[in-house]
């Protein structure tokens, strides 16, 4: 007795699924009897679901290329800088950070010495760019020179491949020494080694003391083309620039973290003499925050372009069920034959909610193809890298079905509430 309701049960979905197989085969069927009118329908709904995933396809990749940058700083590591690494706001936000007063040399330092939770701490800042050159040729106008100490070279990453990194007797002595990122280092000096060579930036000269291994491009620019001085030397150099430094803090591990950021905010608190109560006159921030940020920023611009996407959307659907409504009409006769041989409300129901919604599902299909393809084309000239944003796929596919459900549910229930007798005569 107890094996009835399963057998039951599952009786009652085999028949479901070959009721379904059936209504599916008959509005394929109809689809196909009707071809331009169903590919001018259905095309209302490929313009809005490829409206989304363009759009989407195009933020997603410039995420990807956004969060392959941020991760360029090593793990656990913040950074404290004059400027919040995300900017979003007006006029009135850009004047607040502006008149802050600058990150001294002399408070990176004392952050240094005073601070013993932190793995490394780095200082950094970066300089104008102007000529760089080589006995063999001249480097392209867009390279880098920024200003380092040692505990940079963790926080960002950086691997020599050849000679030695900056070291903190370069740092106190000033000197005229540099490190070069792979691709200024294979541009400079096309034939051998670059160590030992000498950079002339700006009518001076610098030894070259070591090569970074490569890291590769990012967002249309190079993130191997710049030269490493010591931060004294540059900030000598460059004395009559209100200059500003950032303070690159790698933490021991995770669960040292959030204390380390709290050592290196209260030194610098009391080192800038910031008042109890009042916020901080600087910002900290890492890969992490950075990309919640962001996260949060497009979230929002992905809800507005879906909300005017869905305007396509819900058009496409008025669309589907006037030609339904009309599909209904005409086959009036064809539904009163099909109730005669035994068809019930339910089958007539489900068979025109099934054509609603395959032909809502081609048209979503294709709206996610062109609109993958076209977003990585528009990827592809930004210099971003290539996604699938497969989410998003999903929802647009999850909505056809709504639309072709919500939309195709009316004519259905016309259909399947018709008279059989009257069909019958219907001509």
């Amino acid at each position: 007795m107890s094996s009835r309701p399963g057998k039951s049960f599952i009786g009652t979905v085999n028949t479901l699924g070959a009721e379904l197989r059936e209504s599916f085969v008959m509005a394929a069927g109809a689809l196909v009897a009707h071809k331009l009118r169903s590919a001018l329908t259905l095309l209302g709904v490929m313009v809005g679901v490829f409206s989304i995933i363009v759009v989407m396809t195009v933020m997603q990749a410039m995420q990807k290329d956004i969060a392959q940058q941020f991760n360029s700083l090593g793990g656990q590591t913040f950074v404290v800088s004059k400027w919040p690494g995300v900017f979003f706001g007006g006029p009135a936000d850009r004047e607040k950070y502006w008149r802050r007063n600058e990150l001294t040399l002399s408070q990176g330092q004392l952050v240094t010495a005073r601070t013993t939770l932190p793995l490394s701490v780095g200082l950094e800042t970066d300089f104008p760019n102007g000529d760089m050159s080589s006995r063999y040729k001249q480097a392209a106008p867009d390279a880098n020179l920024l200003g380092d100490t040692p505990g940079s070279f963790a926080a960002q990453n950086w691997v020599v491949g050849e000679g030695r990194a900056i070291m903190e007797a370069d740092v106190e002595g000033a000197r005229d020494i540099c490190v070069l990122g792979n691709t200024l280092a294979t541009n400079l000096f096309p034939v051998g080694s670059a160590l030992n060579e000498r950079l002339r930036f700006n009518g001076i000269n610098y030894t070259i003391v070591g090569v970074l291994e490569p890291k590769g491009a990012l967002a249309g620019g190079n993130q191997d083309n710049f030269a490493i001085i010591p931060i004294t030397t540059g900030l000598n150099r460059y004395a009559w620039r209100h200059q500003t430094i950032n303070i690159l803090v790698q933490a021991r591990d995770a669960k040292a973290y959030d204390d380390t950021v709290e050592q290196v905010r209260n030194t610098l608190r009391k080192a800038r003499r910031v008042e109890p109560g009042k916020e901080d006159d600087f910002e900290i921030f890492s890969n992490d925050s950075l990309l919640s940020q962001i996260d949060t920023i497009t979230f929002a611009v992905r809800i507005g372009v879906m909300l005017v996407s869905s305007i396509a959307l819900i058009a496409a659907g008025i669309g589907i069920m006037n030609i339904m409504l009309v599909s209904v009409t005409e086959r009036t006769r064809e539904i009163g034959v099909r109730r005669a041989i035994g068809a019930t409300r339910r089958n007539i129901l489900i068979q025109f909610i099934m054509e609603a919604v395959v032909l809502c599902e081609i048209g979503g299909a294709l709206g996610v193809l062109l609109g993958i393809a076209g977003g990585n084309i528009g990827a592809h000239f930004m210099n971003l890298p290539a996604v699938i944003p497969y989410d998003w796929a999903a929802i647009g596919l999850v909505i056809c079905s709504l639309v072709g459900i919500i939309f195709g549910t009316y004519p259905a229930y016309k259909a399947a509430h018709l008279d059989p007798i009257e069909s019958l005569r219907y001509e």
